[in-house]
């Protein structure tokens, strides 16, 4: 039975700025060619070859390599073998805004980006934020995701750990808690919470989910399962449960419940009647 090659895109029309592409045990190959995003690739299996002005790199599982928007390269499995391999592409101008609300010395920085293959270290992190991208986390959490990976990759260590400190930031947080609290059944945007904060959407994201032990979105979903449990003991039906704390649909309710609860709920309301 002839190797069968999986590729597997991902997208989304509420995060325009981003495309994810994982493909696994491939003999695609590529002639010269350029991208209209930043893009990075990674190899998650087998060997490849990197070109680009006229050098030749080879590539193995770890590698990562930087690709600037509009620049000519190619990467290819060697002697024609088989590989597997990641890429993501994100738009430059989203880019440039994330790191320009950190630094202005980042921002000019990422303007002077050439091809770059010295970044094993960002292989785990990748493989980390495509299994968030391909999985079934809400798009929020998706949004935070990208966020922190863009923000790590190219901030400087002053930007990623200035408002990671106790200090006036806690106090803001503190703030931004208490507004999720008081419109948790709201669709607070990152953009909107951030802002609450005094932050920049990075830094909101990295110091709330340090200091509260994940991000702001499943925070509020958090929140808004414990007060499901509320309503359901008082005997408000499912529907109207779902309804009153923002949930898009039952679907979405039961899932998130269950996962915080280990039962639908369904089946908690049913177990409360029995008692």
């Amino acid at each position: 039975m002839p190797r069968q090659t999986i590729h597997r895109f991902w997208r989304s029309s509420a995060l325009p700025f981003v495309e994810s592409r994982c493909a696994n045990d491939s003999a695609a190959c590529y002639a010269p060619h350029s991208h209209a995003t930043l893009s990075l690739g990674a190899v998650d299996g087998g060997q490849s070859v990197f070109s680009y002005d006229g050098e030749r790199r080879r590539l193995v599982h770890g590698d990562v390599v930087l690709i600037p928007a509009g620049v000519v390269h190619s990467c290819n499995s060697e002697n024609d073998g088989r590989w597997s391999y990641q890429m993501l592409y994100l738009d430059e101008d989203w880019v440039r805004g994330i790191v320009g609300e950190m630094d202005e010395s980042d921002a000019l920085g990422l303007t002077q980006l050439r091809p770059g293959t010295g970044l094993r270290h960002v292989h785990a992190r990748l493989t980390r934020l495509n299994a968030c991208l391909f999985g079934s986390a809400p798009l929020e959490d998706k949004e935070a995701a990208l966020l922190l990976f863009v923000g790590d990759l190219f901030g400087s260590v002053q930007a990623r750990t200035e408002h990671g400190q106790p200090g006036p930031g806690a106090a803001r947080l503190r703030g931004v808690q208490a507004m999720i609290e008081a419109r948790c059944g709201e669709s607070l945007t990152l953009d909107e919470m951030a802002a609450e904060a005094g932050m920049s959407r990075y830094h909101f994201v990295r110091a709330f989910s340090r200091a509260v032990g994940m991000t702001p979105h499943a925070w509020q979903l958090d929140l808004r399962i414990q007060r499901a449990r509320g309503l359901l003991d008082q005997g408000m039906s499912l529907a109207d449960a779902a309804l009153q704390l923002g949930f898009a649909d039952q679907s979405h309710f039961q899932r998130a419940f269950k996962q915080r609860v280990a039962a639908t709920p369904g089946e908690y309301r049913r177990n409360l009647l029995q008692d």
